[in-house]
């Protein structure tokens, strides 16, 4: 089923026809798990999200579905188990955007971690996670700890932990959840903002909302209304005139990413910062990057930039444990920052704020959920729509299904589950080359999409012409023609940055196509001259974030 841009208008005209159970405000990983849920139990759905699915801290963390090693150190046992477990599900579920990655964790004496305790703590988290045998932990010597990453710090090493984390592509999983709640009925608009929410004897029954492209305002009505816009939290609560008691705690996070002409990382290493924070570098697709920093922020949550302090930062921590990587500041490539919103807790600095996710309802009726972790979607929507079945029931006398997104695979995840995603990505190699691709572009389709491979191999076949007057390589005008009728693309910048992480790790690219890709999108939308330019200087304005940092 095509989750498409181009009948746009017609689906915000049939939306405000209709009257919805459940209306979900935020389309980052947590609103739409809420959305997949709900649909899934049977609840009529609308999902709206002011900015581009995942923009916000969903396209901006560590690309880690993790099983929360660093919540031990904070005795967050419940945390540790849940998201342990919950990150099976998740690669199980989803196999093409989520991948085992093992990752070093080096010993030093007078470190974070000692040896003895470093191996107790991970046989612990093996066994509250949920470990796969094959996955479990083992210690290494200090002569295996080099091997695995030759360019590690050697004085005061005592060995290492080795041990399974998972690596995303957390925009892709969010709006691959997204596309699935499409294809089972939920109705899902990016670019619509809540300025308001309508009210009948007290109680929340819809809202208000503008189309951000068109700046039409239109209503939609609800039963219930579920507030997961993350950030924005707050400002939708004090539209519903209940913000009080807990309070919402904005930290940074922001990653650097260099070529590994410059930083031959070889092994996931996560390691000590001088400081004693925690750090991760991670070799992905010819680059690493590393993060991440944790400060509190004031700012505006939608552009948060790295700063120089940020880059200096993560340099100085790859200078003290890679201590042979030449480091300049024009080594790095491009960075991404992203805002944690955290549930407050006074006294404490960023690090130490719980992860924890929290549901709370207004005397309005309005349900509001903030904090978590981007492991623990599934079960943070399962929690929440158990809360909103039963208000139904009381309310209503409506009875919905239970959860059962556990064994729902997201779009592109029918592939055979995760033991059979290497076969299917070969046969699915065979069709890439098939329609003119060549070995790698195929291969990477094959990885990227899943079992959806075969549409944009369907896009791709007998449009080497339509590529070239482009000035695309055909790869990409396939991955951009999909993300338009498949995965509602709007702006350039939701393909470039979310769509693709092309602007994210591989830059130079993003820059060589970045004029095919807005002509191509100009002509299919039908952009004015002034829509042209204003998506044009958009997307120049991310391409710049990513490698100037502010002062």
């Amino acid at each position: 089923m095509k989750f498409s841009s181009l009948d746009r208008n017609e689906r915000i005209q049939k939306i405000q026809e209709q009257e919805f159970d459940l209306l979900v405000i935020g389309g980052g990983i947590t609103g739409s798990g809420i959305a997949l849920d709900a649909t899934t139990r049977g609840m009529k759905t609308v999902l709206v999200e002011m900015q581009d699915f995942a923009a916000g801290t969903s396209s901006r963390s560590t690309k880690l579905v993790h099983g929360g090693l660093r919540y031990l150190k904070q005795f967050e046992v419940g945390v540790v188990a849940e998201v342990g477990k919950e990150r099976a599900v998740v690669y199980e579920n989803g196999p093409h955007v989520t991948i085992p990655e093992w990752m070093l964790l080096p010993i030093y004496s007078g470190g974070t971690y000692g040896k003895f305790s470093t191996s107790i703590g991970l046989r612990f988290y093996d066994f509250l996670a949920g470990v796969k045998t094959n996955e479990r932990r083992t210690m290494l010597s200090v002569t295996e700890t080099i091997m695995k990453e030759p360019l590690l710090k050697r004085k005061g090493l005592v060995g290492g932990g080795y041990y399974v984390e998972y690596r995303t592509d957390d925009a892709r999983l969010t709006i691959e959840v997204v596309k699935r709640a499409s294809e089972l009925g939920a109705e899902l608009l990016n670019y619509v903002k809540v300025v308001d929410f309508i009210n009948e004897t007290g109680k929340v029954i819809g809202a208000v909302v503008e189309n951000m492209l068109t700046k039409q305002t239109f209503t939609i009505k609800a039963k219930k209304v579920i507030n997961a816009s993350g950030p924005w939290v707050e400002t939708l609560l004090q539209k519903d005139r209940s913000k009080q008691g807990k309070t919402l705690q904005l930290t940074k996070g922001v990653h650097i990413v260099i070529d590994q002409s410059n930083f031959p990382l070889k092994q996931a290493v996560y390691f000590d910062a001088p400081d004693g924070r925690m750090i991760f570098a991670i070799p992905r697709a010819g680059k690493a990057y590393i993060g991440t920093t944790d400060t509190f922020y004031e700012n505006d949550p939608i552009h948060p930039k790295m700063t120089i302090a940020d880059r200096d930062y993560l340099l100085e921590t790859i200078k003290f444990m890679f201590p042979d990587v030449t480091i300049s500041y024009d080594i790095v490539e491009s960075s991404w920052a992203g805002v944690r919103p955290l549930i407050y807790e006074d006294g404490k600095d960023p690090s130490e704020i719980s992860r924890k996710d929290e549901i709370w309802v207004s005397d309005s009726g309005l349900v509001t959920i903030a904090g978590g972790k981007l492991t623990g979607y599934r079960k943070m929507s399962q929690q929440v729509l158990d809360k909103v079945a039963k208000s139904f029931e009381i309310d209503y006398g409506i009875k919905f299904d239970k959860c059962q997104t556990k064994d729902i695979r997201i779009s592109g995840g029918e592939v055979g589950g995760s033991k059979n995603f290497h076969a299917y990505v070969k046969s699915q190699k065979v069709k890439g080359e098939a329609v003119g691709l060549d070995s790698n572009q195929a291969l990477a389709i094959a990885k990227m999409y899943g079992s959806n491979a075969s549409d944009v191999f369907a896009l791709i076949n007998g449009k080497q012409s339509e590529a070239m007057k482009y000035q695309l390589p055909l790869d990409i005008y396939g991955m951009l023609v999909y993300a338009i009728h498949f995965e509602r693309t709007v702006t350039p910048v939701d393909f470039f940055m979310r769509r693709s992480g092309l602007i994210l790790f591989n830059i130079d690219g993003a820059k060589a196509w970045q004029d095919g890709v807005i002509n191509y999108m100009s002509d299919i939308f039908q952009w004015t001259e002034t829509e042209k330019q204003q998506y044009t200087i958009e997307l120049e304005e991310q391409l710049y974030a990513a490698q100037h940092p502010e002062e």
